[in-house]
Protein backbone atom coordinates (compact mmCIF):
# COMPACT_ATOMS: atom_id res chain seq x y z
CA UNK A 1 0.00 0.00 0.00
CA UNK A 2 1.25 3.16 -0.76
CA UNK A 3 0.95 6.09 1.88
CA UNK A 4 -0.35 9.66 -0.01
CA UNK A 5 0.45 13.03 2.32
CA UNK A 6 -1.07 16.07 1.87
CA UNK A 7 -0.02 18.44 4.42
CA UNK A 8 -2.53 21.68 4.26
CA UNK A 9 -2.43 24.91 6.26
CA UNK A 10 -5.69 23.61 8.53
CA UNK A 11 -5.17 19.96 8.19
CA UNK A 12 -2.62 16.62 7.11
CA UNK A 13 -5.16 13.93 4.99
CA UNK A 14 -3.97 10.46 4.26
CA UNK A 15 -5.05 7.91 2.29
CA UNK A 16 -3.81 4.80 1.20
CA UNK A 17 -3.81 3.14 -1.82
CA UNK A 18 -3.40 -0.32 -3.80
CA UNK A 19 -2.84 -0.20 -7.19
CA UNK A 20 -5.26 2.99 -8.37
CA UNK A 21 -7.66 1.84 -5.73
CA UNK A 22 -8.10 4.50 -2.63
CA UNK A 23 -8.56 2.31 0.59
CA UNK A 24 -8.90 4.85 3.33
CA UNK A 25 -8.92 8.62 3.66
CA UNK A 26 -7.99 10.14 7.30
CA UNK A 27 -7.20 13.49 8.83
CA UNK A 28 -5.47 15.51 11.55
CA UNK A 29 -5.45 18.90 12.57
CA UNK A 30 -2.09 20.83 11.07
CA UNK A 31 0.42 22.07 13.96
CA UNK A 32 3.73 23.12 13.10
CA UNK A 33 4.58 22.83 17.14
CA UNK A 34 4.80 18.60 17.10
CA UNK A 35 7.58 16.48 16.91
CA UNK A 36 8.32 14.10 14.00
CA UNK A 37 8.36 11.38 17.18
CA UNK A 38 4.58 13.27 18.07
CA UNK A 39 3.18 12.94 14.83
CA UNK A 40 4.85 9.41 14.28
CA UNK A 41 2.57 8.30 17.21
CA UNK A 42 -0.74 10.41 16.08
CA UNK A 43 -0.04 8.87 12.65
CA UNK A 44 0.28 5.10 13.41
CA UNK A 45 -2.73 5.90 15.93
CA UNK A 46 -5.22 7.19 13.30
CA UNK A 47 -4.32 4.75 10.84
CA UNK A 48 -4.67 1.90 13.14
CA UNK A 49 -8.67 2.81 13.05
CA UNK A 50 -8.78 2.14 9.64
CA UNK A 51 -7.27 -1.38 10.31
CA UNK A 52 -3.75 -0.58 8.40
CA UNK A 53 -0.77 -2.48 10.03
CA UNK A 54 2.91 -1.52 9.51
CA UNK A 55 4.12 -3.86 7.57
CA UNK A 56 1.15 -3.15 4.51
CA UNK A 57 2.89 0.67 3.94
CA UNK A 58 5.70 -0.59 1.56
CA UNK A 59 5.87 3.64 0.09
CA UNK A 60 4.88 7.10 0.75
CA UNK A 61 4.54 10.45 -0.95
CA UNK A 62 4.46 14.07 0.55
CA UNK A 63 2.35 17.11 -1.02
CA UNK A 64 2.97 20.34 1.56
CA UNK A 65 2.46 24.05 1.87
CA UNK A 66 3.79 24.27 4.97
CA UNK A 67 7.81 24.01 4.58
CA UNK A 68 8.37 23.30 8.36
CA UNK A 69 6.65 20.45 8.24
CA UNK A 70 8.40 18.95 5.38
CA UNK A 71 11.64 17.49 7.32
CA UNK A 72 9.36 16.58 10.14
CA UNK A 73 6.79 14.15 8.70
CA UNK A 74 9.02 12.44 6.39
CA UNK A 75 11.08 11.77 9.62
CA UNK A 76 7.92 9.90 11.11
CA UNK A 77 7.26 8.12 8.23
CA UNK A 78 10.47 6.62 8.49
CA UNK A 79 10.28 6.07 11.91
CA UNK A 80 7.54 4.01 11.53
CA UNK A 81 7.34 2.18 8.53
CA UNK A 82 11.03 2.19 7.26
CA UNK A 83 10.33 3.90 4.22
CA UNK A 84 11.79 7.11 2.50
CA UNK A 85 8.91 9.22 1.24
CA UNK A 86 9.02 11.49 -2.03
CA UNK A 87 8.23 14.71 -1.89
CA UNK A 88 6.23 16.82 -4.28
CA UNK A 89 8.80 19.50 -5.33
CA UNK A 90 11.63 20.55 -8.21
CA UNK A 91 12.86 17.44 -9.35
CA UNK A 92 10.25 15.12 -9.51
CA UNK A 93 8.56 13.79 -12.75
CA UNK A 94 5.12 15.10 -12.87
CA UNK A 95 4.42 14.16 -16.84
CA UNK A 96 2.62 17.69 -17.37
CA UNK A 97 4.09 21.13 -18.53
CA UNK A 98 4.09 24.16 -15.92
CA UNK A 99 4.13 27.25 -18.21
CA UNK A 100 4.67 30.46 -15.48
CA UNK A 101 6.60 32.67 -14.60
CA UNK A 102 8.44 30.48 -11.39
CA UNK A 103 7.53 26.94 -12.19
CA UNK A 104 9.30 26.29 -8.45
CA UNK A 105 6.84 28.45 -6.53
CA UNK A 106 3.80 26.90 -7.78
CA UNK A 107 2.29 24.88 -4.46
CA UNK A 108 2.53 21.07 -4.54
CA UNK A 109 -1.13 20.18 -3.96
CA UNK A 110 -1.82 22.43 -7.21
CA UNK A 111 0.56 20.31 -9.42
CA UNK A 112 -1.27 16.87 -7.60
CA UNK A 113 -4.55 17.91 -8.72
CA UNK A 114 -3.55 19.44 -12.33
CA UNK A 115 -1.94 15.95 -12.76
CA UNK A 116 -5.06 14.00 -11.27
CA UNK A 117 -7.09 15.83 -13.54
CA UNK A 118 -5.06 15.70 -16.63
CA UNK A 119 -4.72 11.88 -15.84
CA UNK A 120 -7.73 10.44 -14.91
CA UNK A 121 -10.60 12.79 -16.66
CA UNK A 122 -8.73 14.66 -20.01
CA UNK A 123 -6.92 18.17 -20.64
CA UNK A 124 -8.11 21.10 -21.18
CA UNK A 125 -9.74 21.53 -17.56
CA UNK A 126 -10.13 24.29 -14.74
CA UNK A 127 -9.73 22.56 -11.45
CA UNK A 128 -11.26 24.62 -8.58
CA UNK A 129 -9.78 23.11 -4.89
CA UNK A 130 -11.89 24.98 -2.04
CA UNK A 131 -9.73 24.45 1.13
CA UNK A 132 -8.31 27.14 3.12
CA UNK A 133 -7.67 29.25 0.10
CA UNK A 134 -9.77 28.53 -2.62
CA UNK A 135 -7.52 27.98 -6.20
CA UNK A 136 -8.57 27.85 -9.61
CA UNK A 137 -5.94 26.20 -11.84
CA UNK A 138 -6.31 25.77 -15.57
CA UNK A 139 -4.66 22.75 -17.92
CA UNK A 140 -4.20 23.37 -21.45
CA UNK A 141 -4.82 21.07 -24.33
CA UNK A 142 -1.58 19.89 -23.88
CA UNK A 143 -1.76 19.16 -20.66
CA UNK A 144 0.29 21.85 -19.23
CA UNK A 145 -0.61 24.01 -16.05
CA UNK A 146 -1.20 27.73 -17.62
CA UNK A 147 -1.52 29.37 -14.23
CA UNK A 148 -3.66 29.57 -11.05
CA UNK A 149 -6.39 32.33 -9.61
CA UNK A 150 -6.17 31.84 -5.66
CA UNK A 151 -8.78 33.36 -3.45
CA UNK A 152 -9.43 34.11 0.07
CA UNK A 153 -10.64 30.82 1.46
CA UNK A 154 -14.93 30.06 2.29
CA UNK A 155 -13.29 30.11 6.45
CA UNK A 156 -11.31 32.87 5.91
CA UNK A 157 -14.22 35.17 5.01
CA UNK A 158 -17.09 33.80 7.86
CA UNK A 159 -13.96 34.17 10.17
CA UNK A 160 -13.25 37.16 9.53
CA UNK A 161 -16.56 38.00 9.97
CA UNK A 162 -17.05 37.65 13.53
CA UNK A 163 -13.56 38.42 14.51
CA UNK A 164 -13.48 41.42 12.87
CA UNK A 165 -17.14 42.83 13.69
CA UNK A 166 -18.57 43.72 17.43
CA UNK A 167 -22.50 42.23 16.66
CA UNK A 168 -21.76 39.19 14.36
CA UNK A 169 -21.69 35.82 15.59
CA UNK A 170 -19.64 32.42 15.20
CA UNK A 171 -21.67 29.68 13.01
CA UNK A 172 -21.76 26.83 11.40
CA UNK A 173 -21.22 26.64 7.85
CA UNK A 174 -24.40 25.29 6.26
CA UNK A 175 -26.70 26.95 3.34
CA UNK A 176 -29.74 29.26 4.64
CA UNK A 177 -33.43 28.77 3.33
CA UNK A 178 -33.08 32.20 0.79
CA UNK A 179 -30.31 34.07 -0.76
CA UNK A 180 -31.98 37.08 0.97
CA UNK A 181 -31.74 36.98 5.48
CA UNK A 182 -34.34 37.06 7.62
CA UNK A 183 -31.75 37.45 10.39
CA UNK A 184 -28.35 37.75 11.18
CA UNK A 185 -27.57 34.00 11.56
CA UNK A 186 -29.00 33.72 7.92
CA UNK A 187 -28.02 36.73 6.39
CA UNK A 188 -24.16 35.45 7.00
CA UNK A 189 -25.01 32.28 6.01
CA UNK A 190 -26.19 33.44 2.94
CA UNK A 191 -23.18 35.68 2.40
CA UNK A 192 -20.65 33.22 3.18
CA UNK A 193 -22.06 29.96 1.19
CA UNK A 194 -23.83 32.07 -1.78
CA UNK A 195 -21.22 34.51 -1.98
CA UNK A 196 -18.54 31.99 -2.53
CA UNK A 197 -21.09 29.69 -5.11
CA UNK A 198 -21.60 33.46 -7.52
CA UNK A 199 -17.52 33.64 -7.00
CA UNK A 200 -17.04 30.38 -8.05
CA UNK A 201 -19.39 30.48 -11.13
CA UNK A 202 -17.93 34.31 -12.28
CA UNK A 203 -14.74 32.92 -12.14
CA UNK A 204 -15.01 30.38 -14.43
CA UNK A 205 -16.79 32.60 -16.76
CA UNK A 206 -13.62 35.03 -17.27
CA UNK A 207 -11.21 32.17 -16.95
CA UNK A 208 -12.93 30.28 -19.82
CA UNK A 209 -13.70 33.64 -21.67
CA UNK A 210 -9.64 34.70 -21.48
CA UNK A 211 -8.81 30.68 -21.90
CA UNK A 212 -11.21 30.75 -25.21
CA UNK A 213 -13.09 28.20 -24.63
CA UNK A 214 -15.80 26.41 -22.23
CA UNK A 215 -13.73 24.36 -19.70
CA UNK A 216 -14.84 21.34 -18.03
CA UNK A 217 -14.81 21.84 -14.27
CA UNK A 218 -13.58 19.62 -11.71
CA UNK A 219 -13.58 20.51 -8.14
CA UNK A 220 -12.04 19.46 -4.76
CA UNK A 221 -11.43 20.62 -1.51
CA UNK A 222 -13.03 19.60 2.03
CA UNK A 223 -15.40 22.38 1.96
CA UNK A 224 -16.44 21.73 -2.24
CA UNK A 225 -19.24 19.49 -0.88
CA UNK A 226 -20.99 22.77 1.04
CA UNK A 227 -20.40 25.43 -2.16
CA UNK A 228 -20.45 23.78 -5.24
CA UNK A 229 -24.11 22.71 -5.10
CA UNK A 230 -25.10 26.01 -5.12
CA UNK A 231 -22.96 26.70 -7.86
CA UNK A 232 -24.44 27.43 -11.39
CA UNK A 233 -21.89 25.86 -13.84
CA UNK A 234 -22.11 21.96 -14.46
CA UNK A 235 -19.18 20.44 -12.28
CA UNK A 236 -17.37 17.07 -11.40
CA UNK A 237 -17.03 16.53 -7.50
CA UNK A 238 -13.76 14.48 -6.65
CA UNK A 239 -12.91 15.11 -3.05
CA UNK A 240 -9.75 12.76 -3.13
CA UNK A 241 -8.20 14.68 -6.42
CA UNK A 242 -5.04 15.83 -4.48
CA UNK A 243 -4.22 12.10 -3.01
CA UNK A 244 -5.21 11.00 -6.36
CA UNK A 245 -2.70 13.02 -7.91
CA UNK A 246 -0.19 12.17 -5.27
CA UNK A 247 -0.35 8.04 -6.26
CA UNK A 248 -0.24 9.07 -9.65
CA UNK A 249 2.96 10.85 -9.00
CA UNK A 250 4.54 8.07 -6.70
CA UNK A 251 4.48 5.37 -9.86
CA UNK A 252 5.72 7.84 -11.98
CA UNK A 253 9.10 8.35 -9.75
CA UNK A 254 9.06 4.77 -8.75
Amino acid sequence: MILTIDIGNSNIIFGGFSGNDLKFVARMATDTKRTSDEYASNILSILALHSVQKKEITGAIISSVVPPLNRVIKKAVRLIYGVEPLLVGPGIKTGIGIQCDNPSSVGADIICACVAAHNLYGSPSLIVDIGTATKMSVVNDKGAFIGVSIIPGVMMGLNALSEHTAQLPKIDLSAPPAVIGKNTIDCMKSGVIFGNASLIDGMIDRISEEYGEKLKVYVTGGLAPTVIPHCKHEMTLDRHLVLKGLNILYNKNN
